[in-house]
């Protein structure tokens, strides 16, 4: 898997267009029948959808932070099996990691942890020769960073763009492609960025499709390609990560057992997971059926556990709260203790209300919309025991939100949590953990199967 043609897109700063290039590439390279891999440098949940729309494959994260570097070679190797080539897309600005913690997590990090060239998307809406001193900065910054190409976006007029490479020329950097503006490439945003494309299938759709075409049409493809086969080995080899844990004996023949449904929540309310969840929970014994909160008024027949992850609740509010024997099932499914795994906008739907609307009421607590937004890396500690971690256990985290639970804790804490300030987060309470945090199983893929485990035994 160490020897896919791979590339990393970069950008000097966030809003330089990265998305569009690295999805419209993506779309571009399926349409000349190559099978493309889609990752995503970082904890981002919403790029991935697009890369999906454009490739016909899940987007996968990279996140060095959440998993460690060490995963990061064989998490690409996993996604990438069976394919063709494969495309990085990066976050923020190339250099820009965890807070205080230098490159970790950067997309720098992850091109050097790949051996990647990386082609730097440029907004050039604003500069002619300056172009140059940028793109001379970036590429001479970190020797162990490859930066083989620029894409110039946002070019004006064929004078303007004739200025640019005549710039760029000096720089020794070659350019690989110039984007004129395109208002319909746009994607609409809101308060936690892009609208995820469950919410707009047919207008992403054609945004993907309207990406796909200005990239084949500004970006030399073939050179583009031939590039990405320069990229060197994984250190290491990387073999694929698997979710298959080696089991012993004993827990062999508990896996004989029946296997446990495991509800997923999603639809247009539930967007945010990552893949490698639910491939843990299938290696890990468990049947797991998705099911959409805003719709189905019932969990699946013979759901002996609950994962809610992430997404945007307090968009849907309205819907939600209507859904009254929906959120009395979840209810009494907690009641009886069957396990119950909640993560940011699981944690708003099992409050007594958000925004003022009845929501599920597992939890005694109250969630509202804020003007503050809460983001960033978290370092935590399991302070109780759970369905999902032993007390002691130690996790890497991300919070991204604009909402606020009060209390922020209950009488259980799930975490103790570093961060600017050092606090308790997050409710246990018989067999439910939930928490702002969203985590990454794939760095400790035993939660999943202590979390089916307790499933079986409910």
């Amino acid at each position: 898997m160490s020897s896919v043609p791979r590339l990393v897109i970069a950008a000097p700063s966030s809003g330089s267009g990265k998305t569009t290039v690295a999805t419209g590439l993506m779309a571009a390279f399926a349409a000349r029948g190559l099978a493309v891999s889609p990752h995503k440098v970082g904890p981002d949940y919403i790029d991935p959808g697009y890369h999906a729309l454009a490739t016909g494959r899940v987007g996968r994260n990279l996140d060095a932070y959440l998993c460690g570097p060490e995963l990061i070679g064989p998490l690409f190797a996993h996604g990438a099996s069976g394919c063709d080539i494969a495309v990085v897309e990066g976050v923020m600005g190339l250099f820009d990691g965890a807070a205080g913690e230098g490159e970790l997590a950067s997309t720098a990090h992850v091109a050097k942890l790949l051996r990647a060239p990386v082609v730097l998307v440029v907004d050039a809406s604003s500069q002619s020769r300056s172009v140059a001193a940028l793109v001379h900065g970036f590429a001479s910054w970190d020797p162990e960073v490859r930066v083989a190409g620029v894409i110039l976006n946002k070019v004006a007029s064929d004078r303007h763009e004739e200025l640019l490479r005549e710039a760029l020329d000096a720089a020794g950097v070659p350019v690989l492609g110039a984007l004129r503006r395109v208002r319909q490439v746009d994607t609409p945003s809101r308060h936690l960025g892009l609208v995820p494309v469950a919410e707009r299938r047919g207008a992403a759709v054609e945004a993907v499709a309207a990406m796909a075409a200005q990239v084949a049409d500004g970006c030399d493809l073939a050179a583009l390609e031939a590039l990405a086969r320069t990229a060197g080995a994984v250190p290491g080899g990387s073999a694929p990560w698997t979710p298959v844990l080696p089991i012993h004996d004993h827990q062999t023949r508990s896996a004989e057992k029946r296997a446990p449904l495991v509800a997923v929540a999603g639809g247009e309310a539930f967007t945010f997971s990552y893949a490698e969840h639910t491939e843990l929970l299938t290696a890990a014994g468990a049947e797991v059926v998705t099911f959409d909160p805003l719709r189905d008024e019932s969990l699946p027949e013979g759901t002996a556990g609950l994962v809610v992850g992430g997404g945007f609740p307090e968009v849907y509010a309205a819907e939600l709260s209507a859904n009254d024997p929906l959120r009395k099932a979840v209810a009494a499914l907690a009641e009886r203790g069957a396990p119950v795994a909640a993560e940011c906008a699981g944690l708003l739907y099992l409050c007594r209300e958000l925004d003022g609307l009845p929501m599920c009421g597992v939890l005694d607590a109250t969630a509202r919309m804020s003007e503050r937004l809460t983001l960033g890396y978290r370092d935590a500690v399991a302070v109780s025991d759970s369905v999902l971690a032993r007390t002691g256990t130690r996790m890497r985290g991300h919070e991204f939100h604009r909402t606020v639970v009060e209390p922020g804790a209950g009488a259980t804490p799930a975490w103790g949590v570093r961060a600017a300030d050092r606090r308790l987060e997050g409710f246990v309470q018989q067999s439910v953990h939930a928490s702002y945090l969203h985590t990454h199983w794939a760095s400790a893929p035993g939660v999943a199967r202590r979390f089916v485990e307790r499933c079986r035994t409910s």
